[in-house]
């Protein structure tokens, strides 16, 4: 196979890769966003975009619905079946991911992506004829939808991940804003929804989250039901605990802004730990490229000259 081929074959993997994120990207609608936008003022002297944004509307409408036809038959294709969508639905909230049809866009990207995969890896290994023998070639192709079905879960994984480090990086300065907040006379709720609306712009996440405890809390849900499904949403082990903490401060009449105090500093204690053993485990983590990298490049600097010198006097002298 020539490097020709195999970067054709990368570039149609992307090609395949970037399709299916931007489906999943541009076709997940936001339903806070939607009510913003019909709260907008209607009287839009921009006709002809007004036209055109509804005819956009339609055409999203329209594929979502025939997301919603492909979504059972494609859940049976790709084992969602049982107690797996409400695990994966968990997963989603964690990954930030709240549209309704996110499900099924994540069961048709397995199912494309692990049919597709397969027959352009087919396609490519009957142009080039390698391998030649045809166990060989069948388990690259088995291979190659092995990858297109573990690649969304793969996505999925590195997203949560992303957003879990980032909330948890922001929790422990929402703790402190709550603190005050509580101090200042204000009771949780409205605590919550005011360090929601101050952290908008610094930590976007988090104020997302809080605004939409804040939403339940004015709903009708009672604190505990509300905080219980922030630390679903959430995911953490960190946020589950404090959760449980406030929880118990509410209901046994405890101080509030001291359990937040001192959760506040027990998180900013496990950050500075978390970060003491990222840069234990460098000098670790640095010895692969100094060995294979560094060091090969600096003796030929240094032995080089050497090398040469030696070279022509045994020349000289044979």
């Amino acid at each position: 196979m020539t490097s020709a081929t195999l970067i054709f074959a990368a570039l149609v993997f992307a090609l395949i890769l970037t399709l299916s994120l931007a489906v999943l990207s541009r076709w997940l609608p936001d339903p806070g966003r939607q009510r913003l936008e019909s709260l907008t003022s209607p009287n839009n002297p921009n006709s002809g975009q007004t036209t055109r944004t509804n005819a956009w509307h339609r055409a999203q409408a329209r594929l979502l619905s025939a997301l919603l036809w492909l979504g059972p038959w494609t859940t049976g294709l790709s084992g969602g079946e049982g107690d797996t969508p409400s695990a994966l639905r968990l997963r989603f909230a964690n990954a930030g991911w709240r549209s309704p049809v996110a499900l099924q866009i994540y069961f048709i990207s397995k199912t494309v992506l692990t049919l597709m995969l397969p027959i352009l890896a087919w396609g490519l290994l009957n142009a080039q004829g390698w391998p030649a023998n045809t166990m060989l070639r069948m388990a690259l192709v088995v291979a190659a939808a092995a990858v297109g079905y573990y690649l969304p879960d793969v996505v999925l994984r590195l997203r949560i991940q992303r957003r879990q480090l980032e909330l948890l990086h922001a929790f422990p300065d929402a703790l402190d804003l709550l603190r005050l907040c509580v101090q200042a006379g204000l009771g949780l709720d409205a605590a919550i929804e005011r360090v929601g609306r101050e952290m908008r712009n610094a930590r976007p996440i988090l104020s997302e989250e809080f605004a939409l405890t804040g939403l339940a809390l004015r709903g009708g849900s009672s604190r505990a039901e509300a905080l219980r499904n922030l630390s679903q949403r959430v995911g953490l082990k960190d946020i589950d605990a404090m959760v449980s903490m406030l929880i118990q401060a509410d209901r046994f009449g405890t101080s509030v802004s001291e359990s937040l105090a001192v959760y506040a500093e027990s998180l900013r204690t496990q950050r500075r730990l978390r970060a003491e053993e990222a840069a234990a485990k460098l000098p670790v983590k640095l010895l692969i490229p100094l060995i294979f990298c560094i060091f090969p490049s600096l003796l030929t600097v240094l032995l080089g000259p050497v090398v040469v010198t030696l070279a022509r006097h045994f020349v000289k002298v044979g």
